[in-house]
């Protein structure tokens, strides 16, 4: 009986975060990497739930974002990458110190996906959006960006020289880090929010 009870909530899980999943717009191969649905099961199950109750779901199609340099982009996008990469840590999804050691490659963001991740991932993402006025990361570009950061070899987590903060850094970069908010004081070295400005001499 236990075990029927065990299997039953573990189905009602996958199919909890299959639907929290399709409600962030997440395309079916994504869903079925993190929850192990059948793409049959997923189909059946954006039927039911949301057609069928009326409810309006963009469903992409084609191939995930693979993009990681996406992030780099801008200050804003890498500001918001290193905010949700940190809530990512905080419920754990990611390790610390991810991207800097250890199972680099596709083996690492296999290990990586999971259900129990899966509702971490959501509830980090969650929170990013509430937090985070009018966001520019999507829940795809928000996979990638956690499968980038495991893989190791495009992406790794960061401190910022200045003030300590978590940030998302080009792995093969060679400049220190630093992050948006420390730029302003020195834009020729990069940011330095932590840096004393010097007074001017008196004439």
């Amino acid at each position: 009986m236990r075990i029927s009870d065990d299997r039953y909530s573990r189905d009602r899980q996958r199919l909890d975060i299959a639907m929290h999943f399709i409600r962030h717009e997440a395309r079916t191969h994504t869903i079925r990497q993190w929850t192990g649905l059948t793409d049959d099961r997923i189909r059946k199950l954006y039927r039911s739930y949301l057609q069928d109750g009326g409810c309006r779901v963009a469903r992409h199609r084609g191939k995930s974002p693979q993009q990681a340099a996406f992030f780099m982009r801008s200050a804003r996008l890498r500001h918001e990458a290193g905010a949700l990469a940190g809530l990512c840590c905080l419920v754990g999804v990611l390790a610390r110190d991810q991207g800097r050691v250890g199972t680099a490659g596709s083996a690492a963001t296999a290990a990586l996906a999971g259900v129990g991740r899966a509702a971490a991932l959501c509830q980090a993402y969650d929170a990013y959006r509430a937090i985070v006025a009018s966001p520019g990361i999507g829940f795809e570009h928000a996979v990638l960006l956690v499968n980038a950061l495991a893989r190791g070899s495009e992406l790794a987590l960061g401190a910022c020289q200045g003030c300590g903060a978590l940030l998302v850094v080009d792995s093969l970069a060679l400049r220190p880090a630093r992050c948006a908010l420390c730029a302003v004081d020195d834009p020729r070295r990069g940011p330095g929010c932590n840096s004393a400005r010097r007074a001017r001499p008196m004439p």
